[in-house]
């Protein structure tokens, strides 16, 4: 049956650090990667609440260290397991939507920047049911992916600290803009790396050469 040779070529095509190794939820990096989703609504409120940028900064950039850590630390003691393969998505993509609509809220950045972000999310999840159909699910993030991400998570910080009257906002602002830019570009190379793969994939478990 087709489901085999495609559950198959997501395998092989997938970056050794991705594939599941373990099935261990207490670990280092999945207590990371939940330390950062409970800080989203914390995060929210600082910024549309009592407007406390500054702690809402803060939490920007634990985040974005964490990000990167429970990462490392996954890979370097081979604690890569299918929960944090969730987990840590599932966060980034919680940080990259409320920061936006937050920001759009506040007038940080303008609407059209928000739009483009979110139908490129949208447009990732319109391939999940073409996947589904034929036995896969969501495809594992690429190092593309991950890269605009990681720009992404770093701009926003930098947007927030633009805000600041001082010389913290005057250096943040051309910073903050380039990251975010720079990161919308390639979240969306990212995205049309997933169509093609989903394409592939398709064209596999259907025996189409």
């Amino acid at each position: 049956m087709a489901e085999g040779p495609a559950r198959r070529a997501v395998v092989e095509g997938t970056p050794a650090a991705l594939v599941p190794t373990t099935d261990r939820v207490l670990t280092v990096p999945n207590a990371l990667s939940a330390l950062r989703l409970v800080g989203v609504p914390v995060f929210l409120y600082c910024l549309l609440g009592p407007e406390a940028d500054g702690w809402a900064l803060a939490i920007l950039m634990i985040s974005g260290w964490t990000d990167y850590f429970d990462g490392k630390i996954a890979r370097r003691y081979g604690l890569t397991s299918r929960v944090g393969q969730l987990l840590d998505p599932l966060a980034d993509r919680l940080y990259v939507v409320t920061t936006l609509v937050a920001f759009t809220v506040r007038d940080i950045v303008p609407l059209w920047l928000t739009a483009a972000i979110l139908a490129r999310d949208l447009f990732i999840t319109a391939l999940l049911p073409v996947l589904r159909r034929h036995g896969y699910g969501p495809l594992p993030v690429n190092f593309l992916g991950k890269a605009a991400t990681f720009n992404l998570l770093y701009a926003f910080p930098l947007l927030l600290g633009a805000t600041f009257d001082n010389w913290v906002g005057t250096v943040s602002r051309p910073l903050g803009w380039a990251f975010v830019l720079w990161g919308t570009a390639l979240y969306w190379w990212a995205g049309v790396l997933y169509a093609v793969q989903t394409r592939q994939l398709v064209r596999a478990a259907e025996g189409v050469v």
